[in-house]
Formats: C-alpha cells, sequence, structure tokens
C-alpha cells in the first residue's frame, strides 16, 4: 500500500511547504488538503451528520473558540483553511517525489471551464504528480454548497456534467459541451494535462450511489474509515466487480482518513493507498509515525 497524508490546511497549523519537504523527506507517497471556500455563520444542519458511517473529521476539542455564532459544532480548522489549488501548486513547487492530492475538491462549487484550466496546470506544473480527488459535498453542506448557485438536491447531476465537461476540455483541441447545467460553444483551453486522459480522478464519499458515481467519472474510490471492516470489503468487492463486469481495469481505493490500527483490514480488502490525517498544531509527530507504520509494514 502507498501512504499519504492529509491536512487541513489551516493558517494556524504548520507551513504547507515544510509540511511536503518533510513529508516527501520521510518517504511518503503524497499529500492531500480540502476544499471549502468559507463557512456560513449560521447553518441548518449540525456538523458531521450524514456522515456517521465514517471517522469524524473532528477531533479537536476546541471547536467553537472565536466562532460560537456559527454553532459550535464544526471544527475551528475549517474556518481557518487555506486556499486548495494555490497551495498544492506551491507544494508541488518545492518537491519533487511527492504526489499532491485534492482532499477532496467541490467541484460543484467551481466553475467547470476554470477548473479544468486550474487542474491541468497544477498537473504541468508539478510535471504529472496531480491526484484528482472529487466530491458532492457533505450532508451538513448545505449552506456553503447554495451560496455557490447551486441547488443541494441537483448536486450530483451537476457534479456528473462538470466532470464530463472538463474532461472534454482536457483530451480536445476544441471542446463543447451541451448539457442542463452546464453549456458552452467549442473553446479553446491550454494547457493539457500531462496525465493523459487526464489526472487519476478519485471519487469521495461512501453514500450509496457512490459506487455509480465511481464507475462513471472517476478513475478510483477514495472512501473514509469505516468502523466495519467487512462491510468495506465487500463494497470494494462489489466495485471491483461491477468494473470488470464492464470491461474496466483495476480500480483503485484509497481509504481517506485512514487509522493506522486497521492496517491489516485495509490490506485485507484490497486498498491500495492510505491517507492519515495529521491534527492541526502536531502535524510533525504524526508524519513521523505514518512513515514508522509505513516502513513497518513493507
Amino acid at each position: 500500500m502507498k501512504f499519504g497524508v492529509f491536512s487541513m490546511n489551516s493558517d494556524e497549523g504548520l507551513d504547507p511547504l515544510e509540511l511536503a519537504r518533510e513529508a516527501e523527506g520521510l518517504g511518503l507517497e503524497s499529500a492531500f488538503v480540502p476544499d471549502h471556500s468559507h463557512v456560513p455563520v449560521t447553518r441548518s444542519i449540525r456538523f458531521g451528520a450524514g456522515n456517521e458511517q465514517t471517522v469524524n473529521i473532528a477531533e479537536r476539542k476546541d471547536l467553537s473558540e472565536g466562532f460560537e455564532e456559527a454553532g459550535s459544532d464544526m471544527p475551528r480548522d475549517f474556518y481557518r483553511n487555506r486556499e486548495q489549488f494555490v497551495t498544492l501548486t506551491a507544494m508541488a513547487a518545492v518537491t519533487s517525489t511527492l504526489r499532491i492530492g485534492t482532499g477532496i475538491c467541490l467541484v460543484v462549487q467551481r466553475d467547470p471551464i476554470w477548473l479544468a484550466k486550474q487542474v491541468a496546470t497544477l498537473d504541468r506544473l508539478s510535471n504529472g504528480r496531480l491526484i484528482f480527488g472529487v466530491g458532492i459535498g457533505s450532508p451538513w453542506n448545505h449552506e456553503e454548497i447554495r451560496n455557490h448557485g447551486v441547488e443541494y438536491r441537483k448536486r450530483v447531476s451537476v457534479m456528473a456534467e462538470r466532470m464530463e465537461a472538463m474532461r472534454r476540455i482536457w483530451t480536445h483541441e476544441k471542446a463543447e459541451y451541451h448539457g442542463k447545467y452546464v453549456d458552452f460553444d467549442p473553446i479553446y483551453s491550454w494547457p493539457k494535462p500531462v496525465q493523459q486522459p487526464a489526472p487519476p480522478v478519485f471519487v469521495g464519499g461512501d453514500g450509496p450511489t457512490v459506487l455509480d458515481r465511481v464507475l462513471a467519472f472517476g478513475d478510483g474510490w477514495m472512501p473514509g474509515h469505516h468502523a466495519d471492516p467487512g462491510l468495506f470489503k465487500a463494497r470494494v468487492t462489489e466495485l471491483r466487480e461491477r468494473a470488470a463486469a464492464a470491461g474496466r481495469a483495476h480500480v483503485e481505493v484509497t481509504v481517506f482518513l485512514a487509522q493506522l490500527d486497521s492496517l491489516d483490514d485495509y490490506q485485507e480488502a484490497g486498498v491500495d493507498r492510505v491517507v492519515v490525517m495529521l491534527p492541526t498544531g502536531v502535524e510533525r509527530k504524526f508524519l513521523k509515525d505514518v512513515a514508522d507504520a509505513m516502513y513497518s509494514s513493507s
């Protein structure tokens, strides 16, 4: 298995350039950062609702300090994270082998023509090291999605069209797309990605229809850690059986927010990559822990 790390990319934590250099120096394969443009001051659904089957990203106790008006339930890191693509570009610039990843990119909150250019540019500048993790947004994230002009109930359809439109841009000299939510006449857009036809797309999520999205526009699946290893293994098996029936090659599985005490379960399920969270403020300690686990398992 390949080993990566995930940072919430808070401006109160370890500088991401230092993190990238140290992760590469330790021999880790990849580093991921999240994508949240803002946090609405008021929200109708508590943080984490709908994600009960996977590990909670919030293990910090200082959830509400300074943000009591927003409900006191969301980790402080969500309020303080840097922009995703700017950060990843800087991380790529100070490394040479470390793969950089979006964990995940909220495609439904980004213009697809601009996003296609950002992804292709980053893949070029990193010499083909980008892993493009994508997602539709969590059940508790209604207001952030709506503030970007997308109705929460339509986000799956919006994402599907945006992913298809971006792939057209990456693979055609003159690209056009005409859908219900994305519509543009022929355009030129460069650069094209180093990785062809596109950087590997890993679809995040654990819902009942996520495997459909993986098979529709993904190269791999990026679920969170599951408390039930048997259920998780069954879903991995289902994904790969469906992919084989469709004539697809091996579909990679990356466990996001992986737990180091579950490595045997991941290996038994056929996982290709684990990505471990680095809690803000103690990133260096956890970087070493992940590296130690990687070398112990090899």
